[in-house]
């Protein structure tokens, strides 16, 4: 009895155990060992403990600083993952897509915090390959510009509340009973994280999928509370959740998961529910339009069928073949995905360009003056119920020169995904790397030995990670004040040095990832539509809007999949940006110089 008993553990142990050893197996067979590195703090979990905070920290560029652009760092029990941020070797791993995926562990990560396991972020291949081919239509510049529509209402509903809380709080401070404190006379503490992920989820509920979440007026909302069990904190280093990743099993006795289960369950149940009324409208509209009845409104007023993401999934899988068709657990997980990425990483990148603004207070005046110069010839008051006038100043916006650099420098230094991780899958791969020889800031790529290398030698399940924020702050590409907010740069059609650009979809930067597709095409298919909404949202509110920060306040970076601020003397109140506004003063003729400044930079 005691060998049958013995027997049944040691089988257990080693169906549980089999992909450890073999983990254990591949690192020490990795040509990756090779190549030099950090010393490594922990043979358990490598240097992924001091890599938690880097976003802090500086310690990718104090990496690439002593040992070049491609190093290795430690990961669990000692495995190496190679760091880097050579533009020849970026453009390999991320250029073909498909040979260097995500791993599976980050896969499931990104499934279970909202995107699902058949979302267009988690799938690959030929499942990838279908799903953008039926997505891009969505995406596209003129189906986004008929989308405006829904960012203009939402950005001014927003502009209204704060304003209504600014002037009612400037009531209170007049009353002679009112001993509030505040460190802005005039001003009221708002924020501005919480309220702009309101904002973002509301507009790509009805831009996206026809839905009125109706975040920034109802607190109770059971989908907009999902979206916020899920991304609402920043994670702490944790050993737990390391084993998690390689030990499955583990993952049932995570923290919070019957609280996660809830979530999800409501996901689906509204998903269903949304897309069975979409097909039942694409439907009755096919119908109408060939009986020459027209187009078919949802709900009478702005929310046009056909316009949101979900009603173009809806009809080309009635138009296509059925194999072209994306299955409903397909349809469903991209009804997550695009609620979790359209407004999570949107909200991000307004937050930290608001915050990048109150630490530059001219900037703030200047973008403020360029804006007000945007409708200086349009009729007044503007009228954002007319469709020609809301159109004309949306065209004016896309040619708002500093506008443009503010977006781009925020962009450029707060990357709302701050890194990515990649696999090799093919069986060996030589990763080229480029020639410095004319850069002696960056070191040469070199192994232990201290031999120079062209290429990096990596074999299948060899682990690439891409840490697109150092790289959008590399001095090599931008330097000396690549680490400064500085948008004048962007007067240069092109970063002001001559070191070798990264293979960016935008503006030099990796922030929406590769623009160079070699094999598998990864890049951000929604960036056209976060680029217009930030614009619009920047309009409305900084027009009217003056913000503030209290000057000691010290705000860190925390990473669950998008950055977050965290005020460092508040850490129990978690993720906020406390903010100070009030109604921005009206326009002198200081302002008009402020914009000839501008616009000779």
């Amino acid at each position: 009895m005691f060998l049958l008993v013995l027997a049944v553990v040691l089988a257990v142990a080693a169906y549980l155990f089999a992909d450890f050893v073999r983990l254990l197996v591949r690192q020490a067979r990795s040509p990756l060992t090779a190549l030099r590195g950090p010393p490594c703090p922990s043979f358990f979990i490598g240097n992924l403990s001091e890599m938690h905070d880097m976003e802090n920290t500086n310690l990718v560029a104090q990496w690439e600083a002593a040992y070049g652009a491609s190093f290795v760092y430690r990961g669990f029990v000692g495995g190496c993952r190679l760091m880097t941020t050579d533009p020849a070797a970026v453009a390999h791993v991320l250029g073909n897509a498909y040979d260097y995926p995500k791993p599976d562990f980050v896969r499931d990560s990104l499934a279970t915090m909202a995107a699902g396991h058949d979302g267009l972020l988690t799938v690959e291949g030929d499942q990838h390959k279908r799903q953008r081919k039926i997505l891009t239509p969505a995406f596209s510049s003129s189906h986004i510009k008929s989308l405006t529509p829904v960012f203009w209402d939402k950005a001014s509903q927003l502009r209204d509340i704060w304003l209504r809380l600014a002037e009612a709080d400037s009531c209170n401070t007049n009353d002679a009973k009112s001993e509030t404190p505040r460190a802005f006379p005039g001003y009221v503490r708002v924020d501005a994280l919480a309220w702009l992920g309101r904002a973002t989820l509301d507009a790509i509920g009805l831009a996206g999928f026809g839905y009125h979440f109706n975040s920034l007026t109802d607190d109770n909302n059971e989908l907009a509370r999902a979206f916020s069990v899920i991304f609402s904190t920043a994670r702490k280093f944790r050993v737990m959740t390391v084993l998690q990743v390689w030990f499955p099993f583990l993952r049932k006795f995570r923290r919070n998961n019957a609280v996660m289960t809830q979530a999800h369950a409501t996901m689906r149940r509204i998903g269903l529910e949304l897309i069975e009324e979409r097909s039942r409208a694409v439907i009755e509209e096919q119908r109408r339009v060939l009986s020459g009845a027209g187009d078919l409104k949802i709900d009478g007023d702005k929310t046009v069928l056909g316009r949101d993401i979900l009603s173009v999934l809806i009809r080309s899988n009635i138009a296509s073949a059925a194999k072209e068709n994306m299955s409903v657990e397909e349809v469903l997980c991209q009804i997550s995905t695009f609620i979790a990425a359209g407004h999570e990483t949107t909200s991000s990148a307004l937050t930290w360009c608001l915050y990048a603004l109150v630490q530059h207070p001219l900037t703030q005046c200047k973008l403020r003056a360029a804006l007000r110069a945007v409708e200086a010839d349009l009729p007044s008051p503007l009228s954002l119920s007319d469709p020609e006038q809301l159109q004309q100043l949306t065209d004016r916006l896309g040619r708002c020169s500093y506008l443009d650099w503010v977006v781009r420098e925020t962009l450029r230094l707060h990357a709302p995904i701050t890194s990515t991780m990649r696999v090799c899958m093919r069986d060996e791969d030589a990763i080229p790397v480029a020639s410095f020889d004319s850069d002696p800031k960056r070191p040469e790529c070199r192994d232990r030995l201290g031999r120079r290398l062209n290429a990096i030698r990596v074999h299948r399940g060899d682990i690439v990670t891409v840490p697109i924020q150092a790289i959008n702050k590399s001095t090599a590409i931008w330097g000396a004040d690549a680490c400064a907010f500085r948008p004048e740069r962007w007067a240069q059609p092109q970063p002001p040095t001559d070191g070798a650009k990264p293979p960016g979809l935008y503006a030099n930067t990796l922030t929406f990832l590769n623009g160079n597709p070699l094999y598998g095409n990864r890049a951000c298919i929604g960036y056209k539509f976060a680029l217009i909404e930030m614009k619009i949202f920047l309009y409305v509110l900084l027009k009217d809007i003056e913000f503030a920060m209290e000057p000691s306040m010290v705000v860190e970076k925390k990473v669950n999949v998008v950055t977050r601020p965290f005020v460092k003397s508040e850490p129990e109140l978690g993720n906020q940006m406390p903010l100070y506004i009030r109604r921005a003063p009206p326009p002198t003729e200081a302002d008009a110089e402020l914009l000839d400044a501008t616009s000779t930079s």
